[in-house]
């Protein structure tokens, strides 16, 4: 049972068709597996395995009597707990929000429809508001490459999950990074959609029960492979993808490499695996050509910080948000003598924005969206860096103190870690995190392949070949 617990999902699902392993036990098998990381890993942090084991029995009870099953029948899996479970209602690392009566979230409800057997949650930050996975309800979620560092944030228990063979897929979601840093950190795959995709109601935040479609937050799936990306990908989307396409010819595909710009940091370390990560791919065949960043990254960082505070400045408390407010004159005159867009100043105008700021950060998006196009008219994709490091140690320090070493001693501020990321963030573009390699201390680092305007079924594409013919999912030793 072990060795099927190694296999993803596609695999277990050919298994459960074929009836040598039963739903059951596959879940029981998970369970195990949980039992076993748990105290190390802290990932899946509530379940119902009684509930679980009854549908489970239920399925392999249909699918004996030869009845219609579907893509995900009888698999087990976890979900992030920024989202409703019937029975496990989000709590976004926070106790008051767990004691609700709810429903699914709408992609757990289409997961559900199709087989799937849900059986717990995974660990997240409060409000999924961080790149480390930490809060006072749960804990601390550890990364399985080295437990003393984090596997990534927001969806950091579902890739530690992922890693260490406790879950085959996972629903996570991603507004700063939280699909694709944790992927990076922790060496599995993820796949940031084309804004509004996939449907984000039953996601908290925004407040439970909210049908706002919340501007950059997607919902999308994690996996240890990319072809279960595209399964998942394919139950839980609204918007007519066709992720089932075959995977890419390398030899066909030109890829820019975008591994330079002043605004974004990278650690020597990282930077080392994604270009012995290119040559690979030449090798392979494909035409890596370095290119210069795709848009103006310092105007695109500015618009991403108001665009994005926006959004999050509404959970955050009442007094926090006036401290901010007094604070704003004194950071208005920061900006003017030139503070950068990942200063504390810009994170003051960002949180307080108004409506006529936003605007203009929305004008810029626009531009920028309409130049990034023109990229995609040269290159098949374009393959760049997910965080400027490696999973970090865990650091318990406040926000506003912390900051990121690079292998060379060079520290870089905190926010850093959403430079990367920004761009298709910010321009609603869909890129799939895969792993590169490992630094030479043995750590994980992704990369991610930026598609087109609703370019997901290219990404994908490109992501099963690269898994199937350069790198793939490697365990970690836990």
């Amino acid at each position: 049972m072990d060795e099927l617990l190694d296999q993803d999902a596609t695999a277990q699902l050919a298994a459960l068709a074929s009836r040598r392993v039963s739903a059951a036990e596959l879940l029981k098998a998970e369970l195990a597996r949980h039992a076993e990381t748990h105290a190390a890993l802290n990932a899946v942090v509530t379940a119902e395995p009684e509930r679980a084991l009854e549908r489970a029995r239920a399925l392999d009870d249909a699918r004996s009597r030869g009845e219609a099953t579907g893509l995900l029948s009888g698999l087990p899996m976890t979900v992030k707990d920024t989202f409703d479970v019937a029975g496990m209602a989000a709590s976004s690392g926070l106790a008051e929000l767990r004691r609700r009566m709810t429903g699914d979230a709408d992609a757990v409800g289409l997961a559900r429809n199709a087989g799937a057997v849900i059986w717990g949650k995974t660990n997240t930050p409060v409000m999924a508001a961080d790149w480390q996975t930490t809060n006072a309800l749960y804990g601390t979620t550890s990364n399985p490459w080295d437990l003393t560092r984090t596997p990534g944030g927001s969806s950091g228990g579902a890739a530690a999950a992922l890693a260490a063979r406790v879950t085959a897929l996972e629903i996570g979601s991603d507004i700063g990074g939280s699909l694709r840093v944790p992927a990076s950190f922790c060496g599995v795959f993820s796949h940031k959609p084309t804004w509004g995709l996939v449907s984000p109601y039953g996601h908290v935040p925004p407040q439970p029960g909210s049908h706002a479609e919340r501007d950059l937050n997607v919902v999308g799936p994690m996996a240890r492979s990319a072809r279960d990306l595209r399964l998942l990908l394919s139950v839980i989307e609204t918007g007519g993808l066709a992720p089932r396409a075959p995977p890419a010819e390398l030899r066909e595909l030109r890829i820019g490499l975008w591994l330079d710009d002043p605004m974004c940091p990278l650690d020597p370390e990282v930077r080392a695996v994604l270009e012995t990560f290119a040559g690979d791919l030449r090798a392979a065949g494909a035409e890596v050509e370095t290119i210069q960043s795709p848009v103006d990254m310092r105007a695109l960082l500015f618009a991403y910080q108001t665009l994005l505070g926006a959004v999050l400045g509404e959970d955050l408390p009442p007094r926090t948000l006036r401290g901010m407010e007094f604070g704003r004159y004194f950071a208005k005159r920061a900006m003017a003598e030139g503070a950068g867009p990942l200063s504390m100043a810009a994170l003051t105008m960002a949180y307080t924005a108004r409506h006529r700021e936003w605007m203009a950060a929305d004008a810029v998006r626009a531009r920028l969206r309409h130049e990034v196009a023109q990229v995609f008219d040269s290159y098949s994709v374009v393959l760049a860096p997910i965080a400027p490091v490696a999973a970090f140690p865990h650091d318990r320090r406040p926000f506003t103190r912390r900051s990121l070493k690079l292998s060379d001693g060079t520290q870089i501020p905190y926010p850093s870690m959403l430079t990367w990321i920004a761009l298709p963030t910010a321009l609603h573009l869909p890129a799939t995190a895969v792993p590169a390699g490992r630094t030479a201390s043995g750590l994980p680092v992704g990369a991610q392949i930026i598609g087109p305007l609703g370019g997901d079924a290219r990404t994908l594409a490109v992501a099963q070949a690269i898994d199937e013919n350069i790198r793939g999912f490697t365990p970690p030793p836990l």
